[in-house]
């Protein structure tokens, strides 16, 4: 049986809010990380090794802070790489040329993920499928770029340079990519954004004339192109399944499946654009085919929009999930569009109706820039509200269902200084199961003034550090109700697919005139 060395500490002041105790103990709380033209992170190219890390890190803090327990980080803008691909260039967003790796070297997005997982937080490696070439006018393209090596493989269409989805060779080649990545970075999710086939350039059909009279074999050429988008979703689904079936698989697809006008299961929107007629990206199939593991339409329209109401459009989302996570996809950068974004209430609102909706498991935030900005102060209001206390990340049952056991804390003291009550707690852990060793990832505190269960919410989540077998809790800010008299504190332990333990033994304490004093 393996035991863990787990010494935690517990800072305790006046007054908790009660309202803390109401936000729900699972919620996936992202922010969208673009790369492409330097949205959001580098912030601008050829920025210093230091200077990226530095800007990395500040971002990653700062979401923490607000509550977010996950990040969707662009890793793949263009058919380029923000990691050494044996595949694509190094991206120009991040040195200045493609193709040119940073110096002093090192790999980001080993960095980031490291990053990102010392905090607790997932980490989602997007990718765009199709894009290749961002701006044929500007974009920096490197001898190697795939647009060279395979000319015949993409399509001009606008500015933008885009694999053909209608050629098997790229299907396989998109593939290979997502593969390398999983098979060498400890990434939790593989996320695809809105954009499969390009959105419409007004009087010019995608020029894809070529692969359909190779590959069409008669088809309706709207239905041979929804077909291209399935196959390389069920394709990588079913290379994540063989190659490392823990890692998740999501899309973020624009708000609209398709209007009710168009087909009777669509929304009562009346949107100008379509994922399934448009974007011949079919939602619906994946979800239904279990071939996504999670969808997160990007909802940007306001409550009460005259063509695309956001609660319209929740309600229809949440009765289309089929067993599956839906996550809203919000708009932080709509912010003082129009007179609905200066309202300081749009953003809280619809955090609480997705929370109010079945089957809605939480939201992804475009983009991590807005947060800096703080417009109608929402930063403050995820992180002294809505985000207050901490959220697990809801676990997918398909996925993996063998939890850790239950940690056990083995002795526990308490100590009264004059900057306030401190418990410190000194314990062991046991992680192992039955039948197999489960990787711990975090252990989460809870603290009751009666019997502590599973279903308290959470009160600090701590990383376990699995290098020293220690893991600690330094709680500055959550503070116990000043009307308690006992206080019972217990343990659990998560694994990396979100399994949550039993709960540990409890430890009681009482407060004294002398402060909380453990029984």
């Amino acid at each position: 049986m393996k035991m863990i060395r787990v010494p935690f500490l517990l800072l305790c002041f006046c007054c908790y809010l009660s309202t803390a105790f109401c936000q729900p103990k699972y919620e996936f709380r992202a922010v969208w990380v673009a790369s492409v033209v330097n949205i959001d992170w580098p912030s601008k190219k050829g920025l210093s090794v230091a200077e990226q890390k530095a800007e990395f890190i500040r971002l990653l803090d700062m979401h923490q802070r607000n509550g977010m327990n996950a990040i969707i980080m662009q890793i793949r803008p263009a058919a380029d790489a923000f990691y050494p691909s044996p595949y694509e260039p190094w991206s120009e967003y991040l040195t200045g040329t493609q193709g040119v790796p940073p110096v002093p070297y090192y790999d980001p997005l080993k960095f980031m993920i490291e990053e990102t997982h010392k905090r607790g937080m997932e980490f989602h490696a997007w990718l765009n499928p199709y894009r290749a070439v961002f701006d044929i006018r500007s974009s920096s393209i490197a001898p190697n770029h795939i647009t060279r090596q395979h000319p015949d493989w993409f399509i001009t269409y606008g500015k933008n340079k885009i694999f053909d989805p209608g050629r098997p060779e790229v299907i396989d080649y998109v593939t290979k990519v997502v593969k390398d990545i999983i098979t060498r970075y400890d990434v939790d999710g593989i996320h695809m954004d809105d954009y499969f086939y390009p959105y419409p350039v007004s009087g010019k059909d995608f020029p894809d004339y070529k692969s359909y009279s190779l590959y069409g074999k008669g088809m309706d050429k709207n239905v041979w192109r929804r077909s291209n988008c399935d196959s390389i979703i069920r394709r990588i689904h079913e290379m994540i399944i063989a190659v490392k079936p823990t890692v998740k698989f999501g899309i973020s697809p624009f708000g609209v499946w398709r209007n009710r006008s168009q087909d009777p299961e669509g929304s009562d929107t009346r949107a100008g654009v379509s994922n399934y007629d448009d974007l011949y990206a079919d939602i619906l199939l994946w979800l239904k085919e279990g071939w996504i593991d999670y969808a997160a339409p990007q909802l940007y329209w306001e409550i009460g929009h005259k063509l695309c109401d956001y609660e319209t459009l929740l309600d229809w989302w949440s009765n289309h999930s089929y067993g599956k996570q839906i996550f809203v996809g919000q708009a932080m950068t709509r912010t003082g569009s129009g007179v609905p974004w200066r309202n300081p209430r749009e953003i809280p609102d619809q955090i609480t109706d997705a929370r109010d909706t079945p089957n809605i498991y939480g939201s992804i935030f475009f983009s991590s820039n807005d947060f800096y900005r703080n417009t109608n102060g929402w930063n403050d209001s995820l992180r002294n509200h809505y985000y207050k206390t901490p959220a697990l990340i809801p676990p997918m049952p398909w996925i993996d269902t063998t939890a850790p056991a239950a940690p056990t804390i083995t002795n526990a003291t308490d100590e009264n200084t004059v900057a306030g009550n401190i418990l410190k707690i000194n314990g062991n852990t046991n992680t192992e199961v039955a039948t197999s060793m489960e990787v711990v990832k975090s252990y989460v505190l809870y603290i009751a003034n009666d019997t502590v269960t599973l279903g308290n919410t959470p009160f600090f989540i701590s990383v376990a550090d699995t290098a020293s077998q220690q893991f600690s809790f330094n709680i500055y800010s959550p503070q116990i109700p000043v009307d308690w008299n006992t206080c019972y504190v217990a343990v659990s332990c998560v694994d990396k697919e979100n399994n949550e333990s039993p709960l540990s033994n409890t430890i009681k304490y009482i407060k004294t005139n002398k402060g909380w004093m453990k029984q």
